[in-house]
């Protein structure tokens, strides 16, 4: 498992050949990249930057990961979260799961990416042409997190 909070950007083929190259039991790659959009809420985007608090920011994407390999028979997590000033298309965060099989790789990569939009402190700051606003978690992203509880009273399984 690896987690990493930077500012430099990523390589994606890296990334994934690195994850895969672990383990030849690997049946399944499953990824997530999410980028800056230049539209939000109405509002043209400029850039946006990203602030976090070093350390407990570490501890939450980990924590987040743990749970998801107790959940689900995966290989590998790797999260990687970008901070600072980014411009429209920028990468901002890799969520990447390997496992011997699809299902459970699909399974805890959206998990991983539900958590960490909802739990994960990081403060994110817009520009707009009418200036700097702070952006709050969505009300989509905090119900995407129902799901998961009740997949765990149907399967048994706990999150």
């Amino acid at each position: 498992m690896t987690i990493r909070v930077q500012i430099e950007d990523f390589d994606l083929a890296t990334e994934l050949a690195q994850l895969r190259a672990a383990n030849a039991m690997i049946g399944a790659t499953v990824s997530f990249v999410g980028t800056v959009r230049d539209m939000n809420d109405g509002a043209s985007i400029m850039d946006m930057e990203l602030e976090h608090y070093p350390g407990m920011t570490e501890n939450a994407l980990d924590g987040i990961v743990v749970r998801a390999k107790a959940r689900w028979d995966i290989v590998d997590a790797l999260v990687i979260h970008r901070v600072g000033l980014m411009k429209p298309l920028a990468q901002i965060v890799l969520v990447a799961v390997v496992s011997a099989h699809r299902r459970d790789a699909f399974a805890a990569c959206e998990y991983i990416i539900d958590y960490l939009k909802t739990e994960a402190p990081f403060w994110k700051k817009e520009q707009t042409p009418e200036g700097a606003r702070w952006v709050d978690a969505r009300m989509t992203d905090i119900t995407a997190l129902g799901k998961w509880d009740v997949q765990a009273a149907d399967t048994g399984s706990t999150a």
